[in-house]
């Protein structure tokens, strides 16, 4: 019987973990039913076999609708973030005029030194985002620390006399720091996303914990945490099994980024 390397193991049992909270973030909603009467409050067994929450709504159901705001709103913040960052990182790696690496890099500086978490609360508490609008304010907080990091990979790659020798020969910017650079700095791009992507996931939870970005009793995994809460002793499933695929996503996003990572090659 022969068993699979280390790498791959990882990306198998990344897999595996992640697929459960996306196949229901994604696909949840297609197999809601009716969701029938409501019991009175938290209840266990009966017609509804997670048993109902703190007012009575039927918990599986929740489930099924409660994460695809959790994952698309991380995914779409990720995303921006790096929208932003990376342009910003490689213009700031290859430019000759130090104004305006100054001009691109010291703001970002100002805005990390503010708790992304509490930054998310203040602009919340005057502007009451929603889904849409947290996605805004956590991409705009992961911004400043993205943005370091692949500075710091392209800048190195950007002091090769490679780049020079390019720009000798005439190329274009767009390949220089596209087709050169950037890919130069890939590797350490792909291991700050899964890092981030983690932490995303982490801030948009703690916000719908709070309250940030969807109403108080709106169908979502961290709201279902929050919200059920005090009937724990009565009623775990309505927290344990949303608080776990929070979890399952999270470890599985960070092992299929380790395990795409690993080198080829490398024993376990």
């Amino acid at each position: 019987m022969t068993t699979l390397p280390g790498r791959q193991r990882r990306f198998v049992l990344g897999l595996a973990v992640v697929a459960v909270p996306l196949v229901l973030a994604l696909l949840g909603p297609l197999f809601v039913g009716d969701p029938g009467p409501r019991a009175t409050s938290f209840t266990l067994g009966g017609d509804h076999w997670l048993g109902t929450d703190f007012v009575g709504r039927d918990v599986w159901q929740q489930v099924l609708l409660g994460g695809r705001t959790v994952v698309v709103t991380a995914l779409a913040a990720t995303a921006l973030a790096y929208l932003v960052a990376v342009p910003v990182a490689l213009i700031s790696a290859l430019t000759r005029l130090r104004w305006l690496e100054e001009l691109l890099m010291r703001p970002l500086d100002v805005l990390l030194a503010v708790p992304s978490l509490l930054l998310i609360l203040l602009v919340a508490s005057v502007l009451s985002p929603g889904a849409a609008g947290l996605a805004l304010l956590v991409a705009l907080v992961n911004v400043p620390d993205a943005a370091r990091i692949v500075r710091a990979a392209a800048g190195e790659a950007a002091a090769r006399p490679a780049v020079e020798a390019l720009r000798m020969q005439g190329e274009t910017w767009w390949r220089i720091a596209v087709g050169y650079v950037g890919r130069s700095a890939l590797r350490t791009l792909a291991a700050d996303a899964g890092i981030r992507l983690t932490g995303v996931l982490y801030l948009v939870s703690t916000a719908a914990f709070l309250g940030v970005g969807v109403t108080p009793d709106a169908a979502d995994w961290a709201v279902m945490v929050d919200r059920n809460r005090t009937g724990l002793l009565v009623q775990p499933w309505a927290v344990v099994v949303p608080a776990l695929l929070i979890v399952a996503l999270t470890m599985g996003t960070n092992l299929l980024f380790d395990a795409a990572l690993e080198k080829k090659g490398r024993r376990p």
